[in-house]
């Protein structure tokens, strides 16, 4: 691999189910996964080539979900061609809606809160937008 990218990280309660579940609400797919023998799993996601990466929270290293913290410090933005279709998926998998696709901003754009407390904007640029 080469040239820079950026991948965001998420730590969850549930590694395993939180894998499934993005499967699921946004067609993701393993890239890269481990599994230690408790059962914590790290895994690298692809969503048609935006990767992202997933893991069970590890305090002694710093690493909280949003359960823990009781929120979180960031959230996802997808973007994607049929932004209601994929809300509308997400939220059949388990997902809360937090408002629905509408346009705002120059964007066709709905949030929501995936099982693990990260929230994920899901979204399209208008015309002449983004």
């Amino acid at each position: 691999m080469s040239g820079t990218f950026l991948a965001p990280f998420l730590s969850v309660r549930g590694g395993k189910q939180a894998v499934d579940f993005y499967a699921r609400a946004f067609g993701a797919t393993e890239a890269f996964r481990i599994e230690s023998p408790t059962g914590d799993v790290v895994a690298r996601l692809s969503i048609d080539g935006a990767e992202f990466w997933v893991s069970d929270e590890s305090p002694a290293h710093g690493n909280f979900s949003p359960q823990t913290l009781n929120g979180s410090t960031s959230r996802m933005v997808l973007t994607v061609e049929d932004p209601a279709t994929v809300f509308d998926r997400a939220v059949a998998a388990g997902a809360t809606s937090i408002h629905p696709v509408t346009e705002q901003l120059g964007y066709l754009m709905g949030r929501l809160a995936d099982p693990f407390g990260h929230h994920w904007e899901i979204v399209r640029p208008l015309e002449g937008q983004g």
